[in-house]
């Protein structure tokens, strides 16, 4: 039974500065045990039991204060009282009924013992709750002495429904208070749980064990310890909810700092956790974005990219300005204030240099992963990419690599050029026709469009030329020849991507639209194009768009004629229409113009009646 005077024990789910201090809770406990002890002393009836009961509560008393004296010991480390306040609410109740019960004891007027409904079975179940309370207070002292004793997985009687409850209090409580051993263990622990379901993270977020586990991870003193931490984080952060819990306990800096400062084993991992995060929050983008946390994550990519290689020669400043990153990197550490020393710097150098082709390997596959989750679309970090001069970087990777780490680059440079495509300013600054960089990922785009076998990277490689369409001088006969070539790909999703890219060069939006459309029926584009037309919905839907563009902009076009597109159009699949109702218009624009050049008289614009 809950008085009016027992304090007001809040949700998990409260911040710690709205709720009760934990001394105030405490304080209260132990005064209600004090006035649970006088009306045992004034009890008339039952006096055994009422003095069963006063033993009880002693011991609970002398629990409460303990954790006083543990809550105000002031050794460092952060009290963790969670756990704590959760037992204080069974508790307060408990201890209210004990009181209520003791005074029924203590009536002095006759008629009023006759009338008190007081029995033996009130007493026996009153026990029992004071024994989960002596056994809750057990435990929670045991997780709260400090960390001497390691992890308790005994399980308290008030998680006797839901154990894992128990365990995440436990190991937060080992991760705040514990030794260092015992933090590590405590973080693994956390993992293991975290891999199990989606409910056992909620409760580790819920619970306050984002906090601990960042500051773990900061602690550079222990190799073990940071790749423990990094682990559980990494193992909670697919949700964008708990991405933003990271993100609030001011998790951010922390990852920044310690991938750009930390051995290889602990960047693989940091560059998981970043590419995870950026994956599932825009949020997180927005915020790595402002920690510019693609600077390391560029300089980790292109450690060993050397001057003497020929595809570097493109642009010697282009190279020169990466190896500056990397000097000013090293430089940052040496900063006032900073964590880190010269000696740290050098002895990472090394053990760069030291390390096994497979481990720097996965650093680069881990670092490119975070760049791509971290520039889909997002203009921001994309154009922090560039600016760190990583399109080189990404360029030389995507020509020398295979698999993973070749997919990944490519992706990469997917979402900038996505991104460019959005944005006027970046695609100026990023992709000027005389910019080395921009040269080098032109280059290897044509590359895999003409050579590669994979059309998981020939794909990819056609869409990023398409969203740079608008790049391109009139003549560029390099870039278009290849595109229309892959109209008539065996595959019919290249084809179609091709198809799609080339629409973006003939659309109205690009302002030398005529002139490309006239490149593209000069390659013979019409022919497969009208190929395309006969495949699936997608090809058939970017052929046609493909082919009323040029219609619009080069209807007067001999080929156009020889090949009937008007007799096309006008014969253009019905349902694909009703499913586009934008065709409906540009097909109708596109058959006004070819009669206008066809026919020798100009018709009259009427609009297209599937």
């Amino acid at each position: 039974m809950e008085t009016k005077s027992s304090p007001r024990i809040p949700h998990t789910t409260l911040t710690i500065e709205e709720e009760t201090r934990i001394q105030e809770t405490l304080s209260f406990l132990i005064l209600l045990s004090d006035r649970i002890r006088q009306a045992v002393d004034e009890a008339r009836l039952f006096k055994f039991d009422c003095s069963e009961v006063g033993n009880k509560v002693d011991v609970i008393s002398q629990m409460l204060r303990s954790a006083v004296r543990i809550a105000t010991s002031g050794s460092g480390a952060v009290f963790y009282d969670r756990p704590l306040r959760r037992i204080a609410v069974d508790v307060t109740k408990n201890l209210e009924k004990a009181l209520t019960l003791v005074k029924k004891c203590s009536r002095r007027n006759f008629l009023c013992r006759v009338v008190t409904i007081v029995s033996a079975a009130d007493f026996r179940k009153l026990y029992a709750l004071l024994d989960s309370s002596v056994a809750d207070m057990n435990w929670v002292l045991s997780i709260c002495d400090g960390g001497g004793g390691g992890i308790v997985l005994t399980l308290p009687p008030i998680a006797s429904n839901d154990p894992i409850v128990s365990w995440v209090w436990s190991f937060i409580a080992s991760l705040h208070m514990g030794q260092l051993q015992d933090k590590v263990e405590a973080a693994n622990e956390l993992t293991s749980l975290a891999k199990d379901n989606d409910r056992n993270k909620q409760i580790i977020v819920e619970e306050g064990g984002i906090p601990p586990l960042s500051k773990l991870l900061k602690d550079n003193s222990s190799l073990e310890a940071q790749i423990a931490a990094v682990t559980a984080l990494y193992n909670l952060a697919n949700s964008e909810e708990r991405v933003r819990r990271i993100i609030v306990d001011l998790g951010i800096p922390i990852i920044v700092q310690v991938l750009g400062d930390s051995p290889m084993s602990v960047q693989i991992r940091v560059a998981n956790l970043v590419a995870t995060m950026a994956k599932y929050s825009p949020l997180a983008q927005d915020d790595f974005a402002r920690e510019n946390v693609n600077r390391p994550l560029v300089t980790l990519l292109s450690f060993d990219i050397f001057p003497d290689d020929p595809m570097i020669r493109v642009g010697k400043q282009t190279f020169e300005s990466i190896m500056q990153i990397n000097k000013e990197m090293e430089k940052n550490l040496h900063r006032p204030g900073s964590s880190v020393g010269s000696s740290k710097v050098g002895n990472n150098r090394r053990e760069r240099e030291s390390e096994k082709p497979e481990v720097k390997l996965e650093l680069k596959i881990s670092c490119a992963e975070a760049l791509w989750m971290l520039a889909r679309g997002s203009v921001a970090n994309s154009r922090r990419i560039t600016e760190t001069k990583g399109l080189l970087c990404l360029a030389k990777l995507v020509e020398t690599e295979h698999g993973e780490l070749q997919r990944n680059c490519m992706m990469t440079i997917l979402e900038i050029t996505a991104a460019a495509e959005a944005n006027a300013d970046l695609r100026r600054a990023a992709f000027k026709t005389n910019s080395p960089a921009a040269k080098a990922v032109v280059d290897q785009l044509l590359r895999l469009i003409q050579e590669s076998d994979n059309s998981w990277l020939r794909i990819p490689a056609i869409r990023a030329i398409g969203s740079l369409a608008r790049t391109f001088p009139a003549r560029e006969t390099r870039i278009l020849r290849p595109l229309v070539e892959q109209l008539s790909h065996g595959n019919q999703d290249v084809a179609a991507e091709a198809a799609s890219s080339l629409g973006k060069f003939a659309c109205p939006d690009n302002f030398l639209c005529k002139e490309h459309c006239k490149s593209i029926i000069e390659f013979k584009g019409v022919p497969p194009l009208l190929r395309l037309l006969r495949g699936n919905e997608w090809a058939q839907l970017h052929g046609l768009i493909l082919l009323c563009y040029l219609g619009l902009h080069a209807g007067k076009s001999e080929a156009l004629e020889q090949a009937r597109v008007l007799n096309v159009l006008e014969g253009a699949d019905r349902t694909l229409i009703a499913q586009h109702p934008e065709l409906k218009e540009l097909i109708s624009e596109a058959m006004y113009h070819l009669n206008v050049y066809h026919s020798g008289v100009l018709p009259q614009r009427q609009s297209y009646a599937p």
